[in-house]
């Protein structure tokens, strides 16, 4: 009698796919370039939580559909949370599950960088465990370019790839770095031309599948350790000061000017 894989579950926003022992997953927004709302929020840390528990794979791979990996927050559901702030209470909640996932995955989770990662988008590359980047891409976390404070994991994430000082020049001007300066300072793996973006990611993974996989799982969990300390101390107080922001005037302004596409007139309110 053969053994069946469980099957995948079905959501709207994410695609899973299998392709032996590695499962793939696709942020599947492509006409908004993945941008985040309610329902990609949601399923995402529902995706990565089966992910987690799926004893049917070794590898993942986290990356985008179409021509971006994730553009951020989708500028329609920011704009309704700031007009409604007790809604971010859910967002908060969600933040804190999708980090902690992340984190708590015992498997290595390869992140395909197909395209633009920006705010939570560029969270969500630089926590998993590899990164190869189109060299065409950028990544950057513009949280105080609306207003916020990067409090979802950001401020996690980036000094533990690239230090402290880099880090804060990152997260207090909101800029986006190319791939190919991202690679250089050491936020990513890789970067390399879009066109070879599949045979990299691939050959990488086929090489840990080959591997002795106890020792590769067992090592992952143990250098994400102080990441686990570091976010539990975090998270909290980041969600907290993020939550005091949503509902800060300059938020809407950020809110406003990016619509409007001019340079924001911040008051600091």
């Amino acid at each position: 009698m053969t053994d069946t894989v469980p099957a995948l579950p079905s959501l709207q926003t994410i695609a899973l796919s299998r392709e032996g022992r590695l499962l793939r997953i696709t942020l599947n927004r492509p006409e908004t370039m993945n941008a985040v709302n309610l329902q990609l929020h949601d399923e995402l840390a529902e995706a990565l939580w089966f992910a987690q528990g799926d004893t049917d794979s070794d590898v993942l791979v986290l990356t985008g559909a179409g021509r971006a990996f994730s553009a951020g927050g989708d500028l329609d559901h920011i704009e309704h949370n700031a007009r409604n702030p007790h809604l971010f209470d859910h967002e908060a909640r969600m933040a804190k599950r999708i980090v902690s996932t992340l984190l708590d995955i015992d498997k290595v989770v390869v992140c395909r960088l197909n395209g633009h990662a920006v705010g939570l988008g560029a969270t969500l590359a630089l926590l998993c465990d590899v990164i190869f980047a189109a060299e065409n891409a950028k990544i950057g976390d513009p949280h105080v370019g609306l207003g916020l404070v990067a409090g979802d994991g950001g401020a996690v994430i980036w000094a533990q790839r690239i230090g402290l000082t880099r880090a804060k020049e990152y997260l207090l001007t909101g800029d986006l770095l190319p791939a190919s300066k991202a690679a250089e300072i050491g936020l990513i793996n890789h970067a390399v031309p879009l066109d070879e973006l599949d045979a990299r990611v691939d050959a990488f993974c086929q090489k840990l599948l080959k591997g002795a996989m106890v020792a590769i799982r067992a090592t992952k969990v143990l250098t994400n350790l102080e990441l686990k300390r570091l976010a539990t101390a975090l998270m909290d107080a980041g969600i907290a000061y993020e939550s005091v922001s949503v509902r800060s005037a300059d938020h809407l302004e950020g809110i406003q000017a990016l619509k409007e596409k001019r340079a924001p007139n911040f008051t600091g309110r």
